[in-house]
């Protein structure tokens, strides 16, 4: 039994950090207030090296819709704008020689269900992953009868992976109606 524990474990642990992964992912989609979280990801040229913004810049909130991005050479501001400009925000920096600030508009209603969309989807993709997890657990207990453990504790194996999964699935989904909620109020 102690080997089926190892997988329950296993199985447990993997889907915790497709969770994780998934909440992190949606960290990332803006919802009514700009956050430090949106610019992860951006890359700029420091001397010729594309390096995460987050080490070239303190990134903080001014207010719910402002972001200041203070680089910690100044000569950066111009990297970190044109980074800014290809990407998809979507706003136009704007620097005082010091910092560089993020203004961003109100969200239109058919940017928020677009926004909406965009989160059922990482939400989609994170049900995708616990469910293969569950299906290689699966696999794995199966290939225990082969070495000898009865039927009756893989059966009980795949059931306890079974309700492992919808316990993920669960917190998936309320994830889901939180970031709905919070992206839908005005």
């Amino acid at each position: 039994m102690e080997e089926i524990d190892f997988f329950l474990d296993d199985a447990k642990s993997s889907m915790q950090k497709s969770l994780d992964h998934t909440i992190h992912e949606l960290s990332k989609i803006r919802a009514g207030k700009a956050s430090p979280a949106m610019l992860e990801g951006l890359i700029v040229s420091y001397y010729g090296t594309p390096t995460p913004i987050q080490q070239v810049a303190s990134i903080n909130n001014s207010d719910a819709r402002t972001l200041v991005i203070k680089p910690w050479e100044k000569s950066m501001i111009q990297e970190i704008e044109k980074a800014i400009k290809a990407s998809d925000l979507g706003v136009n920096p704007q620097n005082d020689g010091e910092v560089v600030r993020l203004n961003f508009p109100p969200l239109t209603e058919e940017r928020r269900k677009n926004l909406v969309k965009q989160a059922k989807n990482e939400i989609e993709t994170g049900k995708v992953k616990v469910r293969a997890i569950r299906k290689d657990t699966n696999e794995a207990l199966k290939k225990l009868l082969k070495d000898g453990i009865s039927e009756d504790f893989v059966k009980k194996g795949e059931a306890k992976v079974q309700e492992i999964t919808d316990n993920f699935i669960k917190k998936l989904d309320d994830t889901a109606l939180a970031k709905e909620k919070d992206i839908m109020h005005i």
